[in-house]
Formats: C-alpha cells, structure tokens, sequence
C-alpha cells in the first residue's frame, strides 16, 4: 500500500474526530442552557378544571393552576385562583383552557343573562310565531331581521315591514348557548341585543302587530333599505279598491216622514136638471125641465 495514501488517510481521520469532539461540546452547551432557563421561569396559571358555561358563576371547584414557561404566558390570564372566583362567565371556557380577564365579567354584576350585556346595550325578548326558512327554530349567536304585520294608522290594508336589522340573538327560550352537537333550538321567546331606542321600537311593534324573525348570514353587515309592502302590492290588479270613506263613515240617518192626514170628503155634485133634447135635421135644440118640488121639501101634504 501507498505510504502517501496512508498519511492522508490518517490526517484525515485524525481531523475528522477533532471537528466530532468539537460540535458535539457545542451542541451539549446549547441544549442545556434552555432546559435550565425553562425550570427556573415557570410560572403558575389559573386554568379551567372542567367546561364553563356562558353564566355560570366561577367557584374553587372550577379551576385548578398549572405551571407554564413565562414566554408562553397568555395575555390577560391569572396566576391566583382569588382572581377569577365569583365572577361570571360571559363567553365559554373549555377544559384545560386559561382563564382570560375577557371572557370573565365583574363580580357583582349578576348572573345568567345580565353579565353578557354590553354596557349601554339592552336585552329585550319577544314572542315569535315563526323564523323563516328554519321552521321555528333559532340559536344563540344568530342574527336575524326583525318584521312587523299589521294596520298602519289610517290605512285599513294590512302591511308588512321590516324594523330592525342584523340584530345579534341572545337566548332562544332558557338556552343561552348551543350544545356540542348545534341542535337547534324550538322557543316561542327569543331574547335578542339592542340599543335603548331600538327596544321602544321592538316593544310598540309587539304591541301593535304580529312580530316575525328572519334569519340571515352573521357575515352579512349590509342594512338594506324596504319600503314595506302591502296587500294592494301584493296582489296587484286582483285587488279590489274600496274608497276609505265608505268604510269610514256611518250610514246618514233618514228623517221621519211625514204622516198624511186624510183631507175631507168632497161635497156631493150638484143634480144634473131633465133635459129635453130635439133634433131636426141638423139642428138641435135642447130645453131644460124645471124639477118638481117634492111635498116633504114644502112641508104640505099633496
């Protein structure tokens, strides 16, 4: 064999395990500082012990804290239990999940539906008949347009208009969220979100007409414009027009007629006298008989 080949071979060899015992000091030293940085900044977080529901107010029982690296600390979460005790719960928790200030309302602002009112935000609920399109059934989270039936003021033919648009639903019934599954839910009174002057208006709608609910797309922000329509729209040139003022006005009343008196009899014709009549020719002459005297009328016996 080649002396030179050998040298090489050996040189070789010889760097190759220098450039070994090189890198791997380096790579031991980069591996252990960052195991050694994460044991000594963990740091304890308050997480949900089981699912939490929208309304339910948070107990000891509901939470536990584990510990996590700092870097990975969420923003807006707790390291003490004491923090998130007696609050409510105004969006859902799942398990093992880090309890955020955002999904917690203020103690003392009550429980149930109240704590997921915005501030300057109203819950107003109506009673519905019908949701068109799913057959009466509506979930929480949904929005809808809100339609009124009735009479106008003046106008004795029924119209329909919309109200109100792109409103958020509350609760439907007692459910104030969905279930795992998104089963819809059957409830004749759904609670829905408005302004102060949007619940005057929802609640003189109730009063005055039939309220109906139409689902839309949550994405769908558009407000569009409806003039209402109208029986007479409706049907067209089927329509028979009735003037309002027949329908308006009473039937004028009729004044008492007179009643006739009978006038009284007429005298008696005066007798026609006896006549003699002669005809001669073409002329005639015609003679008048004095009447005899009757002896009852001269009180003389004939």
């Amino acid at each position: 064999m080649d002396r030179r080949f050998l040298t090489v071979l050996g040189v070789s060899l010889v760097f190759a395990l220098v450039v070994s015992a090189v890198f791997y000091q380096m790579t031991s030293k980069a591996g252990g500082t960052p195991k050694q940085a994460e044991v000594s900044d963990l740091k304890d977080v308050v997480i949900a012990a089981r699912p939490l529901p929208i309304g339910l107010t948070v107990k000891a029982a509901d939470v536990k804290v584990v510990k996590m690296p700092a870097q990975a600390f969420p923003k807006g979460a707790f390291s003490k239990p004491e923090d998130v005790l007696d609050r409510p719960v105004i969006s859902t928790i799942l398990a093992e999940e880090p309890m955020i200030e955002g999904r917690l309302a203020q103690r003392g602002s009550g429980v149930g539906l109240a704590p997921v009112i915005p501030v300057g935000m109203r819950a107003v609920t109506v009673r519905v008949n019908d949701v068109v399109g799913v057959a009466g059934f509506v979930l929480p989270g949904m929005r809808v347009d809100v339609l009124i039936t009735g009479h106008p003021p003046g106008n004795p033919s029924m119209v329909t208009k919309t109200v109100l648009q792109n409103i958020l639903v509350l609760s439907a019934g007692q459910t104030l969220q969905t279930d795992a599954t998104g089963k819809p839910v059957d409830a004749p009174n759904v609670t829905v979100l408005v302004t102060p002057q949007q619940a005057e208006l929802l609640t003189l709608a109730g009063n005055e007409g039939r309220i109906q609910l139409v689902l839309r797309n949550g994405g769908d922000q558009t407000i569009e414009k409806t003039e209402g329509l109208s029986l007479a729209a409706l049907y067209g040139s089927h329509t028979k027009i009735v003037p309002a003022s027949s329908e308006a006005r009473p039937a004028p009343r009729r004044r008492p007629e007179p009643v006739a008196v009978a006038a009284p009899p007429a005298p008696p014709p005066a007798p026609v006298p006896d006549q003699i009549i002669t005809i001669r020719g073409i002329d005639k002459r015609v003679e008048t008989v004095a009447a005899k005297k009757n002896p009852e009328d001269t009180g003389r016996n004939p």
